[in-house]
């Protein structure tokens, strides 16, 4: 039975049949609009400011490797102390060295190293592993407890008979 007694909430109109809840109120609908342009600007990287770089900023800021062809000369290997605090090292602890073909200027290029690549691989293989075994056991156990309850159930049914 409902109750004929209803709270009015200041500065909101009571909900209509056709509207469920807070989402068709302009104000909320402002509020999600906001949030996500905020939720957008966050994880996509887009620049709140208007300062943008110029086509001749970015051409002077872009490396070599990434506008041109270019040959590995020194393969994938792990950063040493000198190297850790260039910036191409900072990304995956793993450098290599190429040779631009056009300006034919040696840079360093972060890497990723296959021995890395095939231990995480292992170690998310191992850890997925082990928590297929884990839910699977809990999955039993939780069978296993149900299972008692309804026999239980049913024996206080037959008992009371």
């Amino acid at each position: 039975m409902e109750s004929d007694c209803r709270i009015s909430v200041i500065g909101l109109p009571p909900p209509s049949p056709l509207c469920a809840g807070l989402a068709c109120l302009p104000r909320s609908l402002a509020l999600y609009s906001l949030l996500w342009s905020l939720v957008s600007v966050r994880v996509l990287g887009v620049p709140v400011s208007s300062e943008m770089k110029t086509p001749v900023m970015s051409a002077m800021a872009t490396p070599c490797w990434q506008v041109e062809e270019f040959v590995v000369a020194r393969e994938c290997s792990q950063c040493n102390a000198f190297q850790s605090s260039w910036a191409a090292c900072t990304q995956t602890g793993y450098v290599e060295m190429i040779n631009c073909a056009k300006s034919n200027k040696d840079e360093y290029k972060s890497c990723r190293s296959a021995l890395m690549e095939e231990s995480r691989f292992w170690r998310f293989e191992g850890t997925v592993v082990g928590l297929t075994v884990v839910f699977a056991l809990l999955v039993v156990m939780r069978q296993r407890a149900l299972d008692r309850l309804a026999s239980e159930k049913v024996r206080k049914q037959i008992e009371s008979i």
